[in-house]
């Protein structure tokens, strides 16, 4: 039996920029739903359940930040936003709602490819959020186990350095941002407090990586959060 191609929801109201983007994903061998405001993408997505969301953020009756918010209320739904707005701020906000991916106006149609293809791949390798193995380059993680190997070599973990490895494992490839961090790791009062991740991550790099000043495996997004690199398996 042929595969079904991915459906793919996007929520533009710019209708020359909605019908060029949905025709270069149709060439990409996607299905594509469009919407035009954010309760029109909402509406759809309950209905339709597609595979992915890409969403504008200035759309004309409720801001994408509110509609991330609202989706993530009742659907896991992976979301990329593509948005003019380059401030920090609003990227954080977006990662923060619950969004996946933010990549902004302009940008290179082979790089939303591959971000789709990689969130779609990500989604599609661990359901519900984990895997037994996680493996990139020398770094090997058995989740179950919770045993951490640098090549043959065996690391130590303390509980917060494996439940910060963890959350990053999760989201392989995208950036998480502190608050993000912060509160699935040490819970909602420690929002605020930034150093602890500066601290558990520079132990995390020193125990992980082979030259802690320039990791190969835990990212820093400046200003955002962290990113645990996919490379190469």
């Amino acid at each position: 039996m042929k595969a079904i191609n991915p459906l793919l929801l996007l929520v533009e109201d710019d209708p020359q920029f909605q019908m060029l983007l949905s025709t270069t994903l149709e060439s990409q061998d996607y299905r594509v739903l469009t919407a035009a405001t954010g309760q029109d993408g909402l509406i759809t997505a309950r209905n339709h359940q597609p595979n992915l969301l890409i969403l504008d953020l200035g759309l004309p009756d409720i801001d994408g930040q509110e509609v991330i918010r609202r989706l993530r209320k009742w659907s896991d739904l992976p979301i990329i936003v593509l948005s003019a707005r380059n401030q920090e701020s609003e990227i954080t906000q977006a990662l923060d709602n619950g969004a996946d991916d933010y990549l902004t106006k302009p940008f290179s149609t082979a790089v939303l490819m591959s971000r789709i293809k990689a969130l779609l791949r990500r989604v599609t390798k661990m359901p519900g959020g984990t895997q037994e193995i996680f493996q990139v380059g020398e770094l090997k993680i058995e989740l179950t186990k919770r045993r951490v190997f640098v090549g043959e070599q065996e690391v130590n973990l303390t509980p917060i350095e494996f439940n910060l490895l963890c959350v990053l494992i999760r989201h392989a490839g995208f950036v998480v941002t502190h608050r993000q961090l912060l509160e699935k790791v040490w819970g909602p009062s420690y929002v605020e407090h930034s150093h602890y991740l500066r601290i558990y991550m520079g132990q995390l790099r020193h125990k992980l990586e082979a030259d802690p000043a320039r990791p190969r495996y835990l990212l820093t997004e400046a200003g955002v959060g962290y990113r645990l690199s996919e490379g190469e398996n």
